[in-house]
């Protein structure tokens, strides 16, 4: 079916992935490109088929991380997501630090689970509720007084944050605002050294969490 959203599973648990995989099948969103149990197989596959959504187990021989970084560091536009039974601070952290757009814990539904990977295809990302509050949480130390903070942000830099907390892209963001993607990225530079943050998943998650309130 044309319009389907390309994914790839990998996960070296052999009947937890095949429910995945029928699950998503079942949906009629997806298509399947194919299924591993390892980093090296994840990369591969990323490789030969381009799709859409990786969808990671963080402990997979190999490890999700580092499939997440080289899947990061290749030409292609795959969005990656952990879907893991880990609620480790530091796990969360160095999955969004290697490039992860969502982190997923391995109870959720079939049903959430769809909406979820079409939500990040689409520019989004996700990180599970109750993670994402701790994340918060742990986000939410006391900072610099240096002029760092949401209230220090320029205009423009305030208007790109938005845009992120709705889950666009550096190449949307810049098409939405003209401005060429570079740009963008060095303004984002500047948010994430301002916010005390170290990417745009986090600076997202705050600017959702601070602007919400009012």
């Amino acid at each position: 079916m044309s319009g389907q959203i390309k994914v790839i599973v990998a996960d070296d648990h052999p009947l937890y992935r095949d429910g995945v995989v029928a699950s998503l099948k079942e949906s009629g969103m997806f298509e399947i490109c194919g299924a591993g149990a390892s980093a090296d197989e994840a990369i591969e596959l990323v490789r030969t088929h381009c799709p859409d959504i990786a969808l990671l187990d963080i402990s997979m021989p190999g490890g999700g991380i580092r499939a997440a970084e080289a899947i990061a560091a290749m030409d292609v536009a795959t969005k990656t997501i952990m879907l893991t039974v880990s609620e480790r601070d530091d796990d969360i952290m160095r999955a969004l630090e290697a490039g992860a757009s969502g982190y997923v814990l391995k109870g959720v539904g079939g049903d959430e689970l769809a909406e979820v990977l079409s939500r990040v295809s689409s520019g989004s990302s996700y990180v599970t509720p109750s993670l994402a509050a701790r994340l918060l949480v742990t986000m939410s130390r006391p900072r610099s007084r240096d002029g760092t903070g949401l209230a220090s942000l320029t205009s423009r830099e305030e208007k790109i944050l938005r845009l992120v907390a709705e889950g666009m892209s550096n190449k949307e963001i810049g098409l939405k605002l003209n401005l060429q993607e570079k740009t963008v990225k060095h303004y984002m530079t500047g948010i994430l050294q301002k916010l005390a943050v170290r990417n745009r998943v986090e600076a997202a998650v705050l600017a959702r969490e601070e602007w919400g309130r009012t």
